[in-house]
């Protein structure tokens, strides 16, 4: 019956975070229908020694692979089916291709990994199966990347784990590892929850309020402005800041910027930054751009933006785009790209099609 309970809450904090991510997102618009677009700086003029790679989707086995976290530009770890497509594999791919299996889960419990973390030599991730009833299970696990181990599992304690694909779902802090969950009462109300590495007694605290991780030691509010104030919560401090906001902006932070979407009266609105406390302000885009990611400024730096692209719109592609807070501007980064995600300052999409696919890699650290 607890169990029971416990889903309930994960589904409705699920359905508040999934409506403040949509909210927080415009929607993608298209470009002008016709003429020459204007010239727009790409990433090879602006920074012509960033760090970048292009990786094969598919093993060497044969099965397409999916990144999930980049250690640097060419060394990752993600999925990928076994060749018999029995098993879902988290593997450690190196940058000379070579693969070291670090777990499996039977294809036939839907298994899913996310939750990425790491800090220094530790990376941790969250495994989720189903049973034949289509109950969940989810357990905590962790590897040291220097010494080459085996992967150790650290917890089963998860709660109602929620996951918002934000860079922080998961925290390595203090030789801990953070998430949140929801409370299994029912009402609207998050446990801050923690384990040693070297696993033990998981640490729950009741916050009230649907809350998601941030960058240590922060928590921010779940609900982007349309269902109460939007709020950023220090755990270490114990202070609560409120973000200003007007009635017709929805707003999604970080500890060091938040996303603003002004929407419009009849037509699209726009993208903008600003602090926390509503200071240094400024336009990003218009209307026909969306945030990429869910989080905002990664690297207290770069929002990444895509836009529909009149001449690739039919098939989907998007232009991908960085705008510099330190430099106020916007760079091209790539054209016809598919799936964008960035963790631990490597920025990664794809291009392609599921026939062709190829991974494209950039290190944010090395933009001078």
């Amino acid at each position: 019956q607890r169990r029971g309970r416990q889903a309930r809450s994960a589904v409705g904090l699920a359905a508040a975070l999934a409506a403040a991510l949509l909210l927080a997102l415009p929607p993608v618009g298209r470009g002008p229908a016709g003429g020459t677009r204007p010239a727009e700086e790409t990433i090879e003029q602006v920074w012509p020694t960033a760090q970048r790679a292009e990786i094969p989707a598919n093993l060497a086995d044969g099965p397409a692979y999916s990144p999930g976290y980049f250690l640097d530009v060419r060394e990752s770890i993600g999925t990928a089916p076994s060749p018999d497509g029995r098993f879902l594999r988290l593997v450690h791919r190196a940058a000379d291709g070579t693969v070291r299996e670090l777990r499996r889960l039977p294809a036939d419990d839907s298994p899913q990994f996310g939750g990425f973390t790491r800090s220094g030599n530790a990376f941790a991730w969250a495994e989720t199966t189903s049973d034949e009833q289509g109950t969940g299970r989810t357990e905590l696990w962790w590897i040291d990347l220097a010494a080459g181990g085996p992967a150790r599992r650290v917890t089963a304690d998860t709660g109602a784990i929620a996951f918002v694909d934000s860079q922080y779902d998961m925290v390595i802090e203090g030789g801990r590892l953070h998430w949140v969950a929801a409370a299994p009462q029912d009402r609207t109300a998050t446990e801050i929850r923690s384990v040693p590495l070297a696993g033990g007694r998981v640490s729950v605290r009741t916050e009230p309020g649907a809350w998601v991780r941030s960058a240590w030691p922060w928590l921010v509010s779940a609900g982007s402005g349309e269902t109460g104030p939007v709020r950023l919560r220090n755990l270490e401090e114990r202070k609560i800041l409120d973000v200003p906001a007007g009635g017709t902006e929805l707003v999604r932070c970080s500890p060091s910027w938040c996303r603003v979407l002004v929407l419009g009266g009849d037509g699209p609105g726009r993208i903008e930054l600003m602090r926390p406390d509503g200071s240094q302000r400024r336009r990003v885009a218009s209307g026909d751009a969306t945030a990429a990611l869910v989080d905002v400024a990664v690297e207290d730096r770069f929002e990444v933006l895509s836009l529909a692209d009149a001449q690739v719109g039919a098939t989907g592609s998007l232009r991908l785009r960085l705008y510099d807070l330190r430099q106020d501007r916007t760079v091209t980064v790539a054209e016809g790209v598919g799936t964008v995600l960035c963790r631990g300052g490597v920025l990664w999409w794809s291009t392609g099609d599921i026939d062709a696919t190829t991974w494209h890699t950039l290190d944010l650290r090395s933009l001078a």
